[in-house]
């Protein structure tokens, strides 16, 4: 959040209350988060209330202590004078004590809210469908949940206090003024329309600013991210002039929208600040004239003079917060565009086929077509029956369609038509979280998170006991390596498994996939990261593991797929042959050509 130089002087209410209408979509969301807290909502409306009358009193018994002076006499009754100023005194101790209990308030509230905020974020994140990662950078949606929220914390604990104190300070200001001198109060109809129509302009202008920077902070985020990610191929390649080049480019663009919404947000206190100062002028010059007339005492004109300066001082102060308050829109705008994505439905039935008892493991594509943009088909007409127990292996050219052929069947997406039957029965009539249950998946990317390799094994089954986690790492070749780590399977692994290596993560998945003990599997290039002599303990491992249940098998490395009761060779979407290995073979077509090229 930028930092706010105070000015004094007048600024007008219409142009933020237009702001606020305008964003009432958003605003109004926000104030739904604050209103699970309306206890303390209005705890912090009364400590307002009380601390800024309070505060209000002080002009009055300021212009009683000044008309204690007798004018012409040089006589000053001190006793009024000590009497008025001692009262000032109390009120304004009372009022700050109040004004700091308010804002400790308000920062418990916006804490809360903050919390709530991004506990829904990562909600909606967890329950998002597949696709939104493919179309978002990571580093865009960790911008939403830290960057963005944060600019929403800072405007919550600071600027809705100082809007809460403008309204009633104003109010009570004014009213003030009217009792003292209803003439004077006329010269505000000329500087507050003036102050609206230049704060009217320019934040009209500054709005699409304050979208662009957050905009491109958060692909600023999504480089940084994606390049951080990938430090061992920028340095094998020498590729680091062209990242940093890369980043200088993203910063500017950053840089230079952050500096034009900031730039020409700032330049509503200065020019309203004139104003302001052009009011007093006009209140001093008018007053006299008032008192000279023996329409006003000189404490009169004192205490209005404080009043104007109540009066124009939280106002301007709210014309400073305008950019702000900008800038926390244009996040939060963000955050619930985030929020207002459509989750997976999963308006399938929950029982089956979660209870693993009743699986049959029978898997059925009729006539599948799909393509994750419109008039890009990846599988077309894809059709495929397959037995239970059956170990099916999925091989072809890259883009071919194999991954795809995963996607779906684990719903991360749905076919365009056609269908896709497990045990019979529909798919999209089966809960998605009860499907994948029923699947065990090893995937080419592995993925471990932050903690003991116990809890990496045990992650995707609840209540797992360590005998079987053990035989679970001994069956997939990984025992004897954990055992000969200093804390066993008590060792803690860094961030994605940085501390190991790429072979000894791939098998600590297939171990993880074969703890759950699922009636079907998926493995998608599950040996990818291993030697060949590890690949062939894990390959006779699997077979021991893998009997009687469906599986599926996505290779490159085709002798791995030999021994697969089915291999379909996909190709442009569609299965161009299928059979034993020794069958294609015989055929002499797609297969065979792969398989003498991985041979030469």
């Amino acid at each position: 959040m930028a930092n706010r130089g105070r000015t004094d002087g007048v600024e007008i209410q219409g142009s933020t209350l237009s702001y606020m209408k305008e964003k009432r979509g958003t605003l109004g969301r926000l104030a739904g988060y604050l209103l699970h807290y309306k206890g303390l909502l209005a705890l912090a409306l009364f400590m307002t209330v009380a601390s800024n009358s309070l505060a209000l009193v002080g002009p009055l018994l300021s212009g009683y202590a000044v008309d204690a002076i007798e004018p012409g006499k040089g006589q000053v009754d001190f006793a009024r004078v000590f009497y008025y100023a001692g009262w000032m005194v109390v009120f304004y101790v009372i009022s700050a004590l109040m004004s700091y209990g308010l804002t400790v308030l308000m920062v418990t509230v916006s804490r809360k809210v903050i919390r709530k905020m991004r506990e829904d974020v990562f909600n909606r994140l967890l329950s998002l469908p597949v696709g939104y990662f493919d179309r978002h950078q990571t580093g865009d949606v960790l911008s939403r949940i830290t960057y963005d929220i944060d600019v929403v914390n800072e405007s919550l604990s600071s600027d809705l206090i100082q809007m809460l104190t403008t309204v009633i300070t104003v109010s009570g200001a004014l009213a003030m003024m009217v009792v003292i001198s209803p003439y004077l109060v006329l010269v505000f109809c000329f500087t507050v329309p003036l102050s609206a129509a230049i704060t009217r302009f320019i934040t009209g202008k500054t709005r699409p600013l304050y979208r662009a920077r957050s905009a491109s902070l958060g692909r600023l985020n999504g480089f940084v991210e994606e390049k951080v990610s990938g430090q061992r191929t920028i340095k094998a390649y020498c590729g680091e002039e062209m990242a940093i080049e890369g980043f200088a480019k993203k910063d500017r663009e950053a840089v230079e929208a952050y500096y034009k919404a900031e730039y020409y947000g700032s330049t509503v206190g200065p020019m309203v600040n004139f104003i302001n100062n052009l009011s007093l002028s006009l209140i001093s010059v008018f007053g006299a004239f008032l008192y000279l007339a023996g329409r006003m005492r000189v404490g009169q004109i004192s205490s209005f003079v404080l009043y104007s300066r109540k009066f124009s001082g939280p106002i301007n102060e709210l014309a400073n917060i305008v950019s702000d308050l900008q800038s926390a829109v244009a996040a939060a705008e963000r955050v619930f565009a985030l929020l207002d994505e459509l989750p997976e439905r999963d308006e399938g039935k929950a029982e089956h086929p979660g209870n693993q008892r009743e699986i049959q493991g029978k898997v059925e594509l009729s006539h599948v077509s799909f393509g994750y943009e419109p008039g890009k088909t990846i599988l077309e007409d894809f059709s495929l029956e397959v037995s239970p127990g059956e170990t099916i292996a999925i091989a072809g050219p890259t883009g071919a369609g194999k991954t795809t052929f995963i996607n779906l069947l684990m719903r991360f997406y749905d076919p365009w038509s056609g269908a896709i039957l497990v045990d019979g029965r529909d798919v999209r009539e089966i809960s998605r979280t009860r499907l994948r249950e029923a699947y065990a998946m090893v995937l080419q990317d592995t993925w471990l998170f932050t903690g003991t390799i116990y809890e990496n094994l045990a992650y995707g089954r609840e209540g797992v006991g360590r005998e079987e986690v053990i035989a679970a790492a001994k069956a997939a070749r990984i025992h004897t390596f954990i055992t000969q780590l200093p804390d066993g399977y008590d060792t803690v692994l860094k961030e994605d498994g940085t501390n190991i290596s790429k072979g000894q993560k791939q098998l600590l998945t297939i171990a993880r996939a074969m703890l759950k003990d699922c009636r079907m599997v998926i493995l998608d290039e599950a040996t990818s990261n291993v030697d060949t002599r590890t690949e062939v303990q894990i390959q006779q491992a699997m077979g021991r593991l893998m009997e009687g249940k469906t599986c599926f098998i996505i290779a490159h490395r085709l002798s791995t797929i030999r021994n697969a009761d089915r291999i379909l060779v996909v190709d442009q979407g569609r299965v161009a042959e299928q059979g034993s290995h020794q069958e294609l073979m015989e055929k002499k077509g797609i297969y065979y050509q792969m398989y003498e090229a991985q041979r030469a």
